[in-house]
């Protein structure tokens, strides 16, 4: 199973590319991505695909520490509804708790873990993209914006014990002492940030206690949005996850922050099932892909997650009494 990142991971990864001479839109795309799509922060992609690439634009740029430059462009607010929270919370340590406890909402290959020892405070990250292949670019990405959250939180002043990386120096250690500080190292047993658990005890002097409780409200609100019915929901988490070939009642489930029984009943209480709003946003979007040139049959029927252009066509004659070519080939004549 593929594990799952927002396209607001790549915040900013436009500006950067251009301004070291890459093409952005076509790496976008050569990445198996859709360009159009970066101004739509929430939608799902998967997470192997954004950090191939961000190593591909490192590669091409001739930039070791891409990821690390991207990290440098990012803002509080790029968390999303998530960073409304954090500025609630009382303190540095209650503000990583719930933004561990939640990344899942942003990226499920990202997983941090905080661990305290004699007065030593440890932030270790973790990337499981659930595929082979490298990712010392998103680890630097992941590690940069920790360290700019942490910022926001202690001061432009605070300084980590150390951040380690698992991976190599560059040549050049400019911009991580730049971004990072001087305590960076590398080869190390793990990615992440070494700090002192009295940093943690900072109070958040961006929080309003009034405020919290409405803050946490908004959180539960973007998990699940009650104000769309869950079969609307359903449908849209059915679209976007059809291309990534995961699109099951487990990951929906997950992506609302629920039990695959609680969709179940949800769905029954409104006279629908995931089967039937699985064939029908299929259907849709089939009438709407094959009535459009802008992808080939084999792209389609990988869009919509079948095994092979054959499965797709029988399945679309099944329902349409016609082949997909014969439907793209009637909508594009011209009416007498």
């Amino acid at each position: 199973m593929k594990s799952l990142a927002r396209y607001a991971a790549l915040n900013g990864y436009v500006e950067l590319g251009r301004s070291l001479g890459l093409d952005p839109v076509r790496l976008v795309r050569d990445a198996g991505l859709d360009p159009a799509s970066l101004s739509l922060q929430d939608r799902w992609v998967p997470a192997a695909a954004i950090a191939g690439l961000l190593e591909r634009s490192a590669l091409e740029a001739r930039c070791e520490d891409f990821g690390l430059r991207l990290a440098a462009r990012r803002r509080f607010a790029n968390l999303g509804p998530l960073s409304l929270v954090l500025r609630e919370e009382p303190d540095v340590r209650s503000a990583l708790r719930v933004m561990s406890r939640h990344e899942h909402m942003y990226n499920e290959a990202l997983h941090t873990r905080l661990t305290e020892r004699n007065g030593i405070a440890t932030l270790r990250l973790t990337l499981d993209t659930g595929e082979p292949g490298p990712t010392r670019q998103a680890i630097e990405l992941a590690v940069g914006v920790l360290h700019g959250v942490l910022r926001e939180f202690l001061g432009t002043g605070w300084q980590p014990v150390e951040v380690r990386f698992t991976h190599p120096a560059p040549q050049d250690l400019r911009d991580h002492h730049r971004i990072l500080g001087p305590n960076v190292t590398f080869e190390q047993e793990f990615n992440g940030i070494v700090t002192y658990t009295t940093d943690l005890d900072t109070n958040n002097a961006m929080s309003d206690p009034q405020l919290r409780a409405y803050a946490q409200q908004f959180l539960d609100a973007a998990r699940i949005d009650h104000t769309a019915t869950t079969s609307d929901r359903v449908r849209e988490l059915i679209e976007l996850l059809l291309p990534t070939g995961r699109c099951s009642i487990e990951q929906v489930a997950r992506s609302l922050g629920v039990d695959r029984r609680t969709v179940h009943r949800q769905l029954a209480a409104e006279g629908q099932t995931f089967t039937s709003l699985l064939d029908a946003t299929r259907t849709e979007l089939a009438q709407h892909l094959v009535a459009h040139r802008r992808h080939s049959l084999t792209e389609i029927a990988q869009l919509l997650a079948f095994s092979s252009q054959s499965n797709f066509s029988r399945w679309f004659r099944s329902r349409h009494g016609c082949s997909p070519k014969q439907w793209r080939d009637d909508r594009s004549r011209p009416a007498t």
